[in-house]
């Protein structure tokens, strides 16, 4: 294979898109004959930093490489971490072409416009002599079991609710709501507050309610959620960034809370079920959503958005209809990846089904091991295999959790067992090292509301 005219190898390749280009492949192609040293920094709240000490050609005759591998290595570090402001040092050519393409104009302008609103900053590229120094916040969070407890989790399609009295669920409810569409703030609060009395009427107190909910939070605000896609900008800075700090203190007053991004509490119910830490858990549903336990087992507060970190450096990749951009996570690794395969593999889908009902039928057809959904699940596991070690060099996390409805039946087996094959085929340096599985049944009893409902300190 060749890009910009680095060319690598790729033993295991999906049948059904064989012209994928695993990312990490490129990248060590790339790296094994650039020289030139070069660091990148990416600039979060509170002064955090993360850096990569990296290197680039520079030479003319490599310029489009180092402007690419420049451009997708620091859209990786700013969905993996966050950040509003980007300092290059080392290569004024690498530095010119991240500020031209993450501009208002440029070619990722999504970013540059997600990213300065998230951190309520404006984004820019700067360059410098020195490069920042790394500094971090991880936060130990989580796994305080002890009193009367609330659990919140708000899914796109439903909200769960739990009361949980020293560890044990004594009640859950789930709830269809229509969070997606619906343009008043109002109804989100009179659904989570609904939720949180509904707890409550099951335990003799509330000490402490924990809040899992899919979206970016910092300082337990929201910072962007697609739950709240349809709420106008005036109102969602009035009425949903603080939605809720509000909801609960209204309905309990001065009592401990923490909100928490989904795939993180996710990612702590696993490392609450394995008794271990180093721990990624990975959902593939509607989209790719992503969590991170560290080897202390600490939150740490990054974004870990890995549904818009490059995984395939193939220039005709399907492109993401939200963000415009092509070669991303969410397109391999969610319902959007069986759909885009399924008619590769001869499998019709009638167009007037939603996403979830075409995913359905193809689940379906598995569950009979029909060759064709095989090819689908097969080929998913491939990629995965591919970017289960390029998540190992970005995160050198030691378990993977493999969570959502793609996961889900004999598909999820397939995918797991092809993606393990990959793994050690390919990339027997992370034998021994990276452990992928589907939750098991102690995950389940754990689950996502008991997670939550320990997030809050008493």
């Amino acid at each position: 294979m060749n890009r910009y005219g680095v060319q690598f190898q790729v033993k295991n390749r999906p049948s059904l898109d064989p012209e994928f280009m695993p990312v990490l492949k490129f990248n060590r192609a790339f790296l094994s004959t650039a020289k030139k040293p070069v660091t990148f920094a990416v600039e979060r709240s509170n002064g955090q930093m993360a850096v990569c000490r990296t290197f680039v050609h520079g030479t003319p005759e490599m310029a489009q490489a180092d402007g690419y591998y420049a451009q997708r290595l620091v859209k990786t570090m700013l969905w993996m971490k966050g950040g509003f402001r980007v300092y290059v040092s080392g290569d004024q050519g690498v530095y010119e072409h991240l500020k031209k393409v993450y501009s208002a104009g440029g070619e990722q302008a999504f970013d540059f416009d997600y990213m300065a609103n998230v951190f309520e900053h404006p984004f820019e590229v700067v360059l410098c002599s020195e490069p920042p120094q790394e500094k971090d916040a991880p936060k130990a969070i989580g796994r305080h079991l002890e009193g009367c407890r609330i659990g919140f989790d708000a899914g796109g399609s439903d909200r769960k609710v739990s009361a949980v009295i020293d560890g044990e669920p004594v009640y859950s409810e789930e709830v269809v709501w229509f969070p997606k569409t619906n343009s008043d703030p109002d109804y989100h609060y009179d659904g989570i507050v609904a939720a949180l009395k509904s707890a409550a009427e099951h335990m003799p107190r509330v000490d402490a309610v924990g809040v899992s909910s899919a979206g970016v939070y910092i300082d337990n605000r929201t910072m962007n959620a697609s739950l709240f896609l349809k709420v106008p900008k005036d109102l969602f800075d009035a009425k949903v960034k603080d939605i809720y700090i509000r909801a609960i203190t209204d309905t309990f007053g001065d009592v401990p809370y923490s909100v928490i991004n989904d795939g993180d509490v996710s990612a702590l119910a696993g490392a609450m079920s394995l008794n271990d830490n180093n721990v990624l858990g990975i959902a593939m549903g509607t989209s790719e959503a992503v969590g991170y336990v560290d080897s202390e087992g600490r939150i740490t507060g990054w974004l870990n958005e890995l549904a818009f970190v490059p995984v395939d450096a193939n220039p005709e990749a399907m492109r993401d209809e939200w963000s415009g951009d092509i070669g991303c996570g969410v397109k391999y690794f969610s319902q959007d990846g069986v759909i885009k395969l399924a008619p590769r593999a001869g499998i019709r889908l009638d167009e007037s089904l939603s996403p979830a009902e075409k995913l359905k039928v193809v689940q379906g057809l598995m569950a009979q091991d029909d060759p064709a959904a095989v090819q689908v699940y097969t080929s998913i596991g491939t990629y995965l295999g591919h970017t289960l070690a390029y998540y190992y060099d970005l995160y050198h996390c030691k378990h993977v959790l493999l969570l959502g409805r793609v996961m889900s039946g004999r598909g999820g087996d397939l995918i797991l067992a092809e993606c393990k094959r990959v793994l050690e085929e390919e990339y027997p340096e992370c034998s021994g090292k990276i452990f992928p599985a589907l939750p098991d049944e102690k995950f389940r009893r754990v689950g996502q509301s008991v997670a939550a409902a320990s997030l809050p300190e008493v």
